[in-house]
């Protein structure tokens, strides 16, 4: 896909989301940034977006909601004059140990990671049809692509990374005759948390092959890579530095 002017609409727009929508612009990308509480973190990275010279709209959405799905992907179609991109990276991440685990939260992180996908794609799929095709890129997790849970505590993340990457296949399926593609990434250690300590840092570093953190440009050049290509879709990109196979 040619990238310059087309339309991209990233859910989770701050510190990785941040990095992704910045190299969409300066591939000459327009780009709509959907956040729920991070305002000031979107707004910073549609100035960016516009420092760059192209255009960037900001949008505040509950995407735990279906219905706010809808009403994101028709506004930033319109905001934006149509819709080619889709990257879905809104998540909710956060330990809870499975016995104080309670209906809310299960909920919550269905509704966001998997849900959430599921509903902006369906919504979006008109306008990239409209458009003679398009790109959906989900987000999924290294451990669950690799087929099996690693730590205690995230069993609702864990369900629904795991599920994105079957909602990812099922889509490509569906979506492939009107020329949509659809895959996932699945990121490994690309940023630390900021309570990160430095004997964690380096642990993490010694578990991974290439012996180091990504960085938010690794996701973003796997992003651009899905993009540009025309032939790959229903596929789960693992960008791990390897660690996958240690």
């Amino acid at each position: 896909m040619t990238l310059t002017d087309k339309k991209a609409l990233i859910t989770g727009g701050k510190r990785i989301g941040a990095v992704v929508a910045q190299e969409l612009a300066r591939r000459g990308m327009d780009v709509a940034l959907a956040y729920n509480r991070s305002a000031s973190e979107a707004r910073a990275t549609a100035s960016a977006i516009e420092a760059i010279g192209r255009r960037a709209v900001v949008i505040q959405a509950d995407l735990s909601q279906a219905s706010a799905c809808a009403t994101l992907v028709d506004q930033a179609a319109a905001l934006l004059g149509g819709l080619d991109v889709l990257v879905n990276m809104a998540s909710v991440y956060r330990a809870q140990p499975f016995e104080e685990l309670s209906d809310a939260q299960w909920h919550e992180g269905l509704n966001v990671d998997l849900g959430a996908s599921f509903f902006c794609a369906r919504a979006a799929v008109p306008h990239m049809r409209k458009a003679g095709g398009g790109r959906i890129v989900n987000f999924t997790d290294w451990i669950a692509a690799s087929g099996r849970p690693r730590y205690k505590g995230y069993v609702a993340y864990y369900v629904a990374k795991r599920a994105v990457i079957g909602l990812t296949e099922a889509l490509a399926l569906e979506l492939a005759e009107h020329q949509i593609l659809v895959n996932a990434i699945a990121p490994g250690p690309i940023l630390a948390p900021e309570s990160t300590s430095e004997d964690e840092l380096k642990a993490v570093e010694s578990a991974t092959p290439v012996g180091r953190w990504g960085g938010e440009i690794e996701i973003a050049s796997a992003v651009l890579f899905l993009l540009d290509s025309g032939f790959v879709t229903g596929e789960t990109l693992r960008v791990d530095g390897g660690r996958h196979v240690r």
